[in-house]
């Protein structure tokens, strides 16, 4: 396990305690909303709109904050809106709509994640943990470790490492904690209904055939919830440095297809090589954590 940060700060007061989080009611946001609460810190959430905090047990949130679009917040809205937090956890992002690897609101994205690491950092916040991508990497070798040299091939994996070059050099003229996460690929509760393994389940259920490229690409898989721990624990730990989210294991998109296939007792149903690799995909990738993860 990580070491809890210490309470033992020089921020006072409750500003110390205080954990930030955008992108709180996504994906990846809402499971780690549900492990920081188990904690003593206080939480806070940044969101576009107050009802979609429903899904989240709110009753033990302290406080949420609104904003229309926090991409496009002036440097002084950021400022107002972070602060009173000595952390913060930066899970926004466009990942909720099928063309997120080219869209251009990658772009309006890292501007606004630069501008929002500004704010934070001059309202003196002491830790920024980002969600980054394995995409980032140059994944040639199959295996990534931290060590890997990053050559993003889509617009976001290139817009996620240029944030990450940008903060990291911010953050170290002023001061303040840095943690990029690289996130592998994530599976279970909330995700997109496009994503593979709703796509499968749902063929399956309704007894229909399911397309599929050939399924050798060999990829490590996570459950969105063991990610959403140790994002927990780097943000908690006050961690400073890049780490990789992931299981540090390989599976075939096939067997991981046919497996759940079994449990309908329908393997009949797959239909593999009726339709082509995405052009982003990477033949095999698996991660490796660094020791202390």
């Amino acid at each position: 396990m990580i070491p809890q940060l210490s309470t033992n700060t020089t921020v006072e007061g409750t500003q110390a305690r205080s954990i930030l989080v955008t992108g709180g009611t996504g994906f990846v946001g809402r499971h780690v909303v549900k492990h920081l609460l188990d904690s003593n810190f206080r939480i806070v959430l940044l969101t576009r709109a107050r009802e979609r905090c429903s899904i989240l047990p709110d009753s033990r949130i302290a406080e949420i904050r609104t904003t229309a679009d926090l991409f496009s917040e002036t440097l002084e809205g950021l400022t107002n809106l972070v602060s009173g937090c000595s952390t913060l956890i930066h899970c926004a992002w466009c990942t909720d709509r099928s063309d997120y690897q080219t869209s251009h609101l990658n772009a309006n994205c890292l501007e606004g994640t630069i501008r929002l690491a500004q704010a934070f950092s001059s309202s003196g916040g002491i830790h920024f943990v980002g969600l980054g991508t394995c995409a980032e990497y140059d994944y040639s070798d199959g295996t990534v470790t931290l060590s890997t040299p990053l050559r993003p091939t889509s617009l976001y994996a290139a817009c996620k490492a240029s944030a990450f070059f940008v903060l990291e050099n911010l953050f170290a003229q002023r001061g303040v904690n840095f943690t990029w996460c690289r996130l592998f690929y994530l599976f279970g509760d909330g995700e997109r209904p496009d994503r593979l393994i709703p796509t499968v389940r749902r063929h399956l259920e309704e007894g229909t055939p399911v397309p599929l490229t050939d399924g050798t690409q060999i990829r490590d898989f996570l459950d969105v919830r063991e990610a959403a721990r140790l994002i927990s624990e780097v943000a908690m730990a006050c961690h400073n440095g890049p780490v990789n989210i992931c299981s540090e294991t390989g599976i075939s998109v096939r067997a991981l297809v046919e497996s759940i296939a079994d449990e309908y007792g329908r393997r009949d149903l797959l239909k593999f090589g009726a339709r082509s690799m995405n052009r982003y995909d990477p033949p095999c990738i698996i991660g490796k954590r660094a020791s202390n993860l």
